[in-house]
């Protein structure tokens, strides 16, 4: 079966020593089973982890990534690229609040493959990790 869309949902704290794994996990994916489209989040080390790599591959595969903001990007923000960012439909009509769960039901919703870090039972990583599989996605947990 080929997939062609993959997510993430890590803990912000994520150490830098996964980044190893994350790279061969993505590897794999890219190479032997055809994933081009990634979406990533904005809050935390494993999303910057994911993001960094993924910015590295798009040179060396030619993959696509974008960057989902739960937010409306501010003026001047370093780190706003029109070219890799998206705001999910229907985001502006959700209250502040609700907008990172928003963004990563959309995340879900639009994915084939989630690539977890995810080593405490509580927590926003945790629990789309949860809903992910409820969703019947593939759940790829890196240690």
């Amino acid at each position: 079966m080929e997939f062609c869309k993959c997510t993430f949902f890590g803990h912000r704290d994520a150490p830098p020593g996964i980044k190893a794994s994350l790279r061969q996990v993505l590897s794999d994916l890219i190479e032997r089973q055809g994933v081009k489209q990634f979406y990533v989040g904005n809050q935390g080390s494993f999303d910057t982890m994911a993001r960094n790599l993924l910015a590295e591959f798009e040179l060396t595969y030619g993959i696509r990534y974008e960057v989902v903001l739960a937010y409306m990007p501010k003026r001047n923000d370093p780190l706003y690229d029109p070219e890799h960012t998206v705001l999910p439909e229907g985001i502006e009509t959700v209250p502040p609040r609700f907008a990172i769960e928003y963004r990563n039901k959309w995340m879900i919703d639009h994915s084939d493959i989630v690539i977890t870090y995810v080593h405490r039972s509580f927590g926003g990583a945790a629990k789309f990790k949860e809903l992910a599989e409820k969703k019947n996605k593939v759940v790829i947990q890196i240690m």
